[in-house]
């Protein structure tokens, strides 16, 4: 197993540095194979003097190619937003947040050549090398609580990053409290969510009959195709499918149904990562934060080689790898999905976590999900059996901690450990 850990000329001994906003920070690579480097940036938390007494939480995004460190840092959960204004909601308030930009060549990890990654199997042994790293770096973090949370194509990856880490522990092989996955609009189910995108627009009011009957047989053919295992096809017909969504429903937000928005639908898909705004990050991260980290790499700059090298892994469901983690695993795994996301709208998750295969099975489908309200709000609803949790999240699109960071902060206190949240506090 080879590490190379690279803390960007300090001591690996110091506990925190400066680095870019008003938290203390750490960052650094790993080189998780020869050739192929993946960078990792800790805001600790402000909850405690001894950021050891909470949760390490680690937060992934999508895309594939879309950057932690930019979008989940700036858009959702970290301690400043994009205009460099305090976040009253960040997590960080209340836990350590471990953005990574994964897999390599995202944001500001790289590779030498050609080293990316191409099957979900293979981003999920390079992040456990990630850990690694990570933990000889700071090794104070090695008894704390871990959970990983993530958006989108994130969630595809931390199913089989949950499955893998679990199995390294077992092994031996690393040295971590690893407690669970919070899977959010998560992409674990391609077809399930391609399938639904008809009888949610229709119901939504985006589309009349004919169109509806259209764009459902378009998603029947997709289906065929994933049936057949013809992956590389499958994506080009996802791409086709999300074109006729465009121009049937005049170019809805695939992340939020209710934003007003105008112009090229591509920039909002998952072709161009998780709504990041065009320009915007350029500055915001190869100017400022590139300056303030001391970081020679460019961010960005192989994001889209990501998507292309990983295409025909794109389609593919990982429905057996959750099933793997309530079955195998004392793993919590929690799902939650916002009402107003379509890309991955709630009916397709709920289609899939229905048919889910594990030892509670009986029990989630006996029982009925129930409210939770936050300072007399109903903030969504939750439902639970064993080791598995589900949370329909309202007045929230496809960014869930963006959207509604009220009914996000009460899913974190629901599945981790030490994590307490006043309601009043975050209103």
């Amino acid at each position: 197993m080879k590490l190379l850990v690279a803390l960007l000329g300090v001591c690996s001994a110091v506990l925190a540095r400066e680095g870019f906003g008003p938290t203390d920070q750490e960052w650094g690579y790993v080189t998780v194979r020869d050739g192929a480097h993946m960078f990792w940036w800790l805001h600790y938390t402000t909850a405690t003097p001894d950021p050891t007494e909470k949760p390490l939480l680690i937060w992934l995004q999508g895309g594939p190619g879309a950057s932690s460190t930019q979008y989940g840092n700036f858009e959702e959960i970290g301690p400043i937003d994009s205009d460099l204004n305090e976040r009253n909601t960040s997590w960080v308030k209340y836990a350590n947040v471990l953005f990574v930009d994964n897999p390599v060549g995202t944001g500001f990890s790289y590779v030498n050549s050609n080293e990316f990654a191409t099957t979900n199997q293979q981003i999920a042994q390079d992040f456990v090398e990630l850990l690694q790293g990570f933990y000889q770096a700071l090794p104070q973090f090695e008894n704390v609580p871990l959970y990983i949370f993530c958006e989108s194509y994130g969630g595809k990856m931390t199913a089989e990053i949950g499955l893998n880490l679990y199995q390294a522990i077992e092994r031996g092989e690393i040295r971590s409290n690893f407690k669970g996955v919070g899977l959010g609009d998560s992409w674990i189910s391609p077809v399930d969510s391609c399938l639904t995108w008809a009888p949610y627009l229709y119901n939504q009011g985006f589309l009349d009959t004919q169109q509806y009957n259209l764009l459902n047989q378009q998603a029947l053919q997709l289906k065929t195709l994933v049936d057949e295992g013809k992956w590389f096809e499958a994506t080009d017909a996802w791409g086709d499918l999300e074109s006729s969504v465009a121009n049937y429903a005049n170019d809805v937000d695939f992340y939020n149904v209710l934003t007003k928005i105008s112009g090229n639908f591509l920039k909002n898909t998952l072709y161009k990562p998780d709504g990041e705004k065009v320009g915007d990050e350029e500055f915001l991260m190869n100017k400022q934060v590139k300056q303030a980290l001391g970081l020679e790499q460019d961010w960005g700059r192989q994001s889209d080689d990501v998507f292309y090298y990983l295409q025909t892994d794109f389609m593919k469901p990982v429905t057996d790898i959750v099933e793997r983690l309530l079955n195998e695993t004392d793993l919590t795994v929690a799902v939650y999905n916002g009402q107003l996301d379509l890309i991955v709208d709630t009916p397709g998750t709920i289609d899939w976590v229905d048919k889910l295969n594990f030892r509670e099975s009986i029990t989630w489908s006996s029982t009925t999900k129930r409210p939770f309200d936050i300072s007399g709000i109903n903030e969504g609803f939750e439902k639970s059996a064993g080791n598995l949790a589900f949370f329909w999240v309202l007045r929230a699109g496809h960014m869930v901690p963006r959207d509604n960071p009220n009914g996000m902060l009460y899913i974190l206190q629901q599945v981790t450990d030490n994590f307490k949240v006043d309601a009043h506090a975050i209103n």
